[in-house]
């Protein structure tokens, strides 16, 4: 006998908002399964508003509303018994985030929390990580958002230490991030990582899961760092309608595919890691995992 539940977790991030939906299903004396049922993006950069002029605007505004309301509508045929929405850094860093949420609740009955970096990355780690997370060995996590990038070290199956630095795609893109952000996510990586002989990238976010589609490896196999590096000028080399055109990337993701593989590329070589796993986690699995367990 088999009972299914259908949850849902929204992630209104800085370069766009998804909408996961997953059937759970419980049999007794065995684990349950998450069984990913639909998952709607839509590309709508919020970061480009938030980091440069401090505000969504007023077109977004009304783009996130209608998203929301095919959201709501999308759960109702689905018939979701429960759904969380968290909004990460470009909605943090907007001064009428909290107006934005007020409305979205007001005009399309979505409940938004804003949430930070820490618990952002709290929530991906309760995926399913600890299965990746061999006792005996050390992982640096890094998820490359558009706002921000999270990094979380662990190490005997333990998490160590974490830390959210305001790195993502779309600061990139805009040249915000200075060097001092640099220095200060080396010095992090440097410091923690530095006791440990070897040390193993684990990588979350979409353009990373892009990178890992594009090599055809297959989901147990990690990226080489020569691999990741040779990428990276390959698709420097090619303007932005190439990759789009000759690729197949998404318009949304052609450009900050290179800034989020540069993001990769230092991680790996100031922690020493030769290698990076691609495992397919990120914020809206994690809700869903978090929300079942009892953990938000």
């Amino acid at each position: 006998m088999i009972k299914i539940k259908r949850y849902a977790a929204i992630d209104i991030g800085s370069n766009a908002m998804r909408l996961l939906i997953v059937n759970i299903v419980e049999q007794e004396g065995k684990e349950p399964q998450f069984n990913k049922s639909s998952l709607v993006r839509v590309p709508i950069r919020l970061g480009q508003d938030a980091f440069t002029v401090g505000e969504i605007s007023e077109e977004n505004i009304e783009r996130m509303t209608d998203a929301m309301k095919a959201f709501n509508l999308l759960m109702k045929v689905h018939k979701i018994e429960r759904y969380m929405a968290f909004a990460t850094s470009a909605m943090r860093e907007a001064y009428n985030g909290k107006e934005v949420v007020d409305l979205i609740q007001e005009k399309a009955d979505i409940k938004i929390e804003i949430i930070d970096g820490k618990k952002e990355a709290a929530i991906i780690a309760s995926t399913d990580l600890h299965h990746l997370l061999k006792t005996d060995q050390t992982y640096l996590f890094v998820d490359v958002g558009g706002g921000s990038t999270e990094f979380t070290l662990f190490s005997n199956g333990k998490m160590i230490n974490s830390r959210s630095f305001k790195a993502g795609t779309v600061r990139l893109l805009n040249n915000m991030v200075c060097d001092v952000v640099w220095d200060e996510i080396e010095k992090w990586i440097k410091n923690n990582t530095s006791q440990y002989d070897e040390v193993t990238l684990i990588g979350s976010g979409g353009n990373i899961n892009k990178l890992f589609k594009m090599s055809g490896k297959t989901q147990e196999k990690p990226l080489s760092y020569i691999y990741v590096n040779s990428q990276y000028v390959f698709l420097n080399s090619l303007s932005y309608e190439q990759r789009v055109a000759e690729l197949g990337l998404n318009p949304d993701r052609a450009d900050v595919i290179i800034p989020a593989t540069r993001i990769y590329l230092n991680a790996m070589k100031w922690s020493g890691a030769r290698n990076i796993y691609v495992p397919k986690i990120g914020l809206s699995d994690g809700i869903v995992k978090a929300m079942y367990f009892g953990k938000i």
